[in-house]
Formats: C-alpha cells, sequence, structure tokens
C-alpha cells in the first residue's frame, strides 16, 4: 500500500480539465456548511494541491474484493470533482442536486462520477459531523460496495487501472449525464 504523503503529491495528471479555482480556507467553510458535513482533513489536503480534475494513471482506480458492473476487480477514479462554481464544471457542491436526480441514498459528498455509477463520501454511519467511509454506488443495478474506512485509506488504496483487469464492455453514454440543469 502507497503512503498518503506519496498519493497527495503525484495524485494529479496533466491539464487542468475539470479544476476549480484554488482552494481556499473561505470556500471549505462555505462548503462545509451547503453541505451540512464536515469534509475529511485528506481530502482537503488533496484539494489544496489542485481543486479538482483529471486523477494521475498512477491513482486511476481502486482495487475491489469482487466484481462491479465495472470490472471484475477494480471501480474507475478517473477524475474527482473540486469545490467551486466555475462555469460547466461539476463541482462536490452539486452533491445534493445529483443525490436527488439519480436517486442516491444521504447524507453523501459525491466525490466522482457519471450518474451511472459514483464514489461517494459516505456520512451514513458517522453523522454529519464524523469521519465518512468512501462507497461506490451503482446506480443502474442499485448495488453499493464499501471501498474504505475513510478517505485516507482510500487514497493509499488507488493504483493504476492498468495494474488491474480489464473493464467490462460499457455502452459509451457521451458526455456525462451528471451535470446539473
Amino acid at each position: 500500500m502507497t503512503g498518503f504523503d506519496e498519493v497527495r503529491a503525484t495524485f494529479w495528471g496533466d491539464g487542468l480539465y475539470g479544476a476549480q479555482p484554488p482552494l481556499t480556507d473561505e470556500a471549505v467553510e462555505d462548503a462545509e456548511r451547503l453541505l451540512g458535513v464536515r469534509l475529511p482533513t485528506a481530502l482537503l489536503e488533496v484539494l489544496r494541491v489542485r481543486n479538482g480534475g483529471v486523477v494521475a494513471d498512477a491513482w486511476n482506480a481502486i482495487p475491489t474484493d469482487g466484481p462491479t458492473s465495472w470490472s471484475e476487480d477494480h471501480v474507475p477514479f478517473d477524475e474527482m470533482m473540486g469545490i467551486g462554481r466555475e462555469d460547466g464544471q461539476v463541482s462536490l457542491l452539486d452533491s445534493a442536486y445529483l443525490i436527488e436526480e439519480w436517486g442516491l441514498p444521504s447524507p453523501l459528498v459525491l466525490l466522482s462520477g457519471d450518474g451511472h455509477c459514483w464514489v461517494a463520501l459516505d456520512y451514513r454511519a458517522c453523522g454529519r459531523r464524523g469521519e465518512p467511509s468512501v462507497t461506490w454506488f451503482d446506480v443502474e443495478d442499485g448495488t453499493e460496495l464499501p471501498l474504505a474506512a475513510d478517505f485516507r485509506m482510500f487514497a493509499e488504496r488507488l493504483t493504476a487501472s492498468e495494474s488491474l483487469g480489464p473493464d467490462l464492455d460499457r455502452a459509451d453514454d457521451g458526455p456525462s449525464e451528471a451535470r446539473p440543469h
């Protein structure tokens, strides 16, 4: 397992697609107030390096103990939303809208997804002020799969998708359907 400091330092991929403006303390306070949760320190450490965007190829998947609709042994994590309101960019701040739109349980904070599948901070067991676990939600087949006890452990378990089994054949849905209207 890779250490968190190494993952944080090399987490982001090339380019700024999907990135929000640099994260400020005020933006974090506003986000926590809007989302009604305390965001994990480890997540904020990663977002302070870059506030969302494409994840580096070295960290773009998380292994699973069994098959999902995505793969026999992993789920994707090739992008992570940041905190902000940059035009046209989906953000952690859109979680409430997206949860309602896709019929997901609450309270969650969505980190990554396309509408059909999501990786989210899951506050159901810990409460809104606790340390959330990270869970995979598949809207299409109505399943959920715990991925890690907290975001730090999640980040340390990330690996390159190329080191895992192939993705299952999935229809190309075109542009993300997750964008708020």
